[in-house]
């Protein structure tokens, strides 16, 4: 009897994670990948500033008044390129723009919540070196987000390991996690399992529209190809955790150089 309300617990669960698979279908913005979103835009706000508040609450602000400023004024630059592309490309995504520089060099590490919440951490300034290297980085961050790629993954996690259930109700009932999923989903934390595959296809649609950001913020592209070079050299045997489920460096340099072209007339028309 046991065995037969296993298998029909088992059954509804497949038939609720289906059903919610086929109705959150959408198309990804900007890519036009088909895509499983089934948080609400409001949650995912409501869930971004609360987390991203907590962060900066727990982290030590960066003193350094250059790096500070540099991070601030690159923000300005990519954040008004991406406030162009979601006017033309009519997006439905509401930004309230904020970038902090976080003190921790053990951490080579960056990322970008839904709603244009942004941190850097100190750990990946030895790897951008200069403005156009940070640049690279900001505006790979903020593709991940116009894309809606975090919604994407904490909403594989939700369907995946909490059956389906809304970001609210998971918050309630299993808080830890939940957390750990948006941990996971923005980039915040070791990226395992499920996610893994997932996660490289998001990798290479960031890098391009990333590449078109910078490029349209007026800084050279080709910038981009010398950052990643230095970033492959720094892995060894475990790799940082923005590296953590990054394609392999051939593969994704290689790419960037076919999708160079592209963002190169968008630079030219910048200067």
């Amino acid at each position: 009897m046991k065995s037969r309300h296993i298998k029909l617990y088992i059954i509804s669960t497949i038939l609720t994670v289906t059903t919610l698979l086929i109705a959150a279908c959408a198309t990804a913005p900007i890519t036009g990948r088909k895509q499983i979103t089934i948080i609400p835009e409001d949650e995912i706000l409501s869930m971004s500033f609360q987390q991203y508040a907590q962060i900066k609450k727990d982290s030590e602000l960066s003193a350094n008044q250059r790096d500070t400023e540099m991070l601030m004024a690159v923000g300005k630059r990519i954040s008004n390129a991406a406030e162009t592309l979601i006017k033309e490309m009519n997006l439905n995504l509401k930004m309230n723009w904020e970038f902090v520089l976080i003190k921790d060099d053990k951490t080579v590490n960056a990322w970008c919540m839904p709603g244009g919440k942004v941190a850097v951490y100190t750990g990946i300034l030895p790897y951008t070196k200069t403005e156009a290297g940070l640049a690279t980085v900001i505006g790979h961050e903020v593709a991940h987000a116009l894309a809606q790629h975090g919604n994407e993954r904490m909403s594989q996690g939700l369907l995946v390991q909490l059956g389906g259930a809304t970001l609210s109700a998971a918050m309630s009932s299993r808080p830890e996690t939940t957390k750990n999923l948006w941990l996971q989903a923005y980039g915040m934390g070791t990226q395992i399992g499920f996610i893994l595959p997932y996660s490289r296809t998001h990798e290479y649609e960031a890098d391009r529209i990333g590449l078109i950001l910078m490029a349209r913020a007026g800084y050279d592209p080709t910038e981009a190809i010398f950052f990643w070079e230095r970033m492959g050299k720094s892995g060894g045997q475990k790799p940082p955790e923005f590296l953590s489920t990054h394609p392999p460096d051939e593969k994704r340099i290689a790419a960037m150089k076919d999708n160079l072209p592209e963002a190169m007339k968008y630079y030219t028309e910048s200067q």
